[in-house]
């Protein structure tokens, strides 16, 4: 496949590796272009999103990045610049072995070009065979300690390049720079998704609130009871019923309102 060659990639004329300096720019302008565009009001895979495309113009020859989220639950790619190479990931996935597996088990860089592990990687290297990519780098993202939580690792930046020469050590420095400063977006999203899920849990909680203090006039005035003993009654029937309170309240002020 010929080499692909993004708008503003700086590459040298004799087609060695761009000149450091010129490498270290790109990557400085990727990141003030990843933090003027986070938002503090972001979900993680959007802010996800925006690490794989500005990571894209961080290094030279990076044709296509895709982001691995890895945790308790099943690795999943929450983010991608060219959806086809999603594939590459999920072979990974399945197979349980890969470059960005390997740099989430050893929160260690992982960079290779495509036949150097056929033995090792199978499934993933003949996928990306398949792609046309030439060569690969995958770098761990680990998340900084907080005030909330220590230190943890999160997932892998994968850059994918269709030319075999495309990444050196240099580039491996840059990319464990980029994520670096890249996880203050991640954390941004995290902590906004985090207050999102609260103010939700809250909204349902003073919505059950006065759907059962309802309820529970509803009962005062039908018994001539008192709030206690109406209470007791909603906590009578969910036990009973072994159904939530809130379910039992909203079900007696649907049937008050049917007659």
């Amino acid at each position: 496949m010929a080499d692909y060659e993004r708008p503003g990639s700086v590459r040298s004329i004799d087609g060695d590796r761009p000149d450091p300096l010129a490498r270290l720019d790109e990557t400085t302008e990727a990141l003030t272009a990843l933090h003027n565009a986070v938002s503090g009001e972001e979900a993680i895979d959007d802010a996800l999103q925006r690490v794989a495309e500005t990571a894209v113009r961080a290094v030279p020859d990076a044709d296509a990045v895709t982001v691995s989220v890895v945790n308790e639950d099943q690795p999943r790619t929450a983010a991608a610049t060219e959806r086809r190479l999603v594939d590459l990931d999920e072979k990974q996935y399945s197979s349980g072995r890969g470059p960005c597996l390997e740099a989430a088990k050893t929160l260690t860089a992982v960079r290779a070009v495509i036949g150097e592990n056929r033995d090792r990687w199978p499934e993933f290297e003949a996928a990306a065979a398949v792609a046309g990519v030439c060569a690969y780098l995958s770098v761990p993202v680990v998340l900084p300690a907080t005030d909330d939580a220590e230190a943890r690792h999160i997932g892998s930046v994968n850059i994918y390049s269709y030319t075999a020469a495309a990444f050196d050590p240099f580039d491996e420095g840059l990319m464990t720079l980029f994520t670096t400063a890249a996880s203050s977006s991640i954390i941004n999203g995290q902590r906004w998704q985090h207050s999102r899920t609260q103010v939700k849990q809250l909204e349902r909680a003073l919505h059950s609130r006065a759907v059962i203090d309802q309820s529970k006039g509803v009962l005062m005035a039908v018994h001539a009871c008192t709030a206690d003993e109406a209470f007791t009654m909603l906590v009578d029937r969910s036990q009973r019923e072994n159904r939530k309170l809130r379910d039992v309240a909203a079900d007696l002020l649907a049937s008050v309102r049917r007659t």
